[in-house]
């Protein structure tokens, strides 16, 4: 949240336009009526930014698929309510059913604002031996996708950040590691690290300005 507030004013926008208390960082949806983010950049009535934080310690088989459907659901959801007119001043379309040229996701052709707002979602990851092992997939019909075979859970998060990213669901989407107790923390990837995340919502931010 300090990075966030520290990149706005170095783009030379205010600090007014950072909001992280609970009750300022609601927006609607589309399939649901509001989702609560962690923190949220508006300028001028203008939507900049979306920011999701989660941060994972122990139970990694109960949790990985959990916060995987949380944090594809939350885009698809932001994204379709984004189409429809949900974050500004401008005409909103209607909202009681989705036609079927509309965009599910973010698709630039088919919505209004050309430059949608920047959505990142970071992961903190416990370091340990239980999230590096390799991990055995169930497969009693189907195959799995090869790069998941004998993944370990920190592997199977990078995998998701990448086609987060890659599918355009979010704008940039970080993984760390960090060993418990220490304030040691390292990415799996320059692509899905946290310097990369901010350093694509800073350039988001410059570039808002022209």
């Amino acid at each position: 949240l300090d990075l966030v507030r520290r990149i706005v004013v170095h783009c030379d926008l205010p600090t007014t336009c950072v909001h992280t208390r609970k009750s300022r960082v609601v927006l609607p949806g589309f399939f649901r009526a509001t989702k609560n983010w962690d923190a949220l950049v508006i300028h001028e009535r203008r939507l900049l930014g979306v920011f999701e934080f989660k941060s994972q310690v122990g139970s990694f088989g109960n949790n990985l698929n959990n916060r995987s459907e949380e944090v594809i659901g939350s885009a698809a959801d932001l994204w379709v309510a984004h189409h429809h007119g949900a974050y500004g001043d401008g005409p909103r379309r209607s909202r009681t059913r989705a036609a079927e040229y509309s965009s599910a996701l973010l698709n630039p052709n088919l919505m209004s604002d050309p430059r949608p707002p920047f959505l990142g979602w970071l992961m903190l990851l416990e370091e340990c031996d239980a999230s590096l092992a390799p991990v055995r997939c169930e497969e009693p019909h189907y195959p799995v996708f090869e790069e998941f075979r004998s993944a370990s859970y920190a592997q199977r998060y990078q995998i998701l950040c990448e086609r987060l990213v890659e599918r355009q669901l979010y704008t940039a989407a970080a993984l760390e590691l960090s060993v418990a107790k220490t304030d040691k923390h390292r990415p799996l990837s320059p692509a899905t690290s946290i310097r990369n995340l901010f350093a694509e919502f800073s350039g988001r931010l410059l570039a808002a300005q022209i």
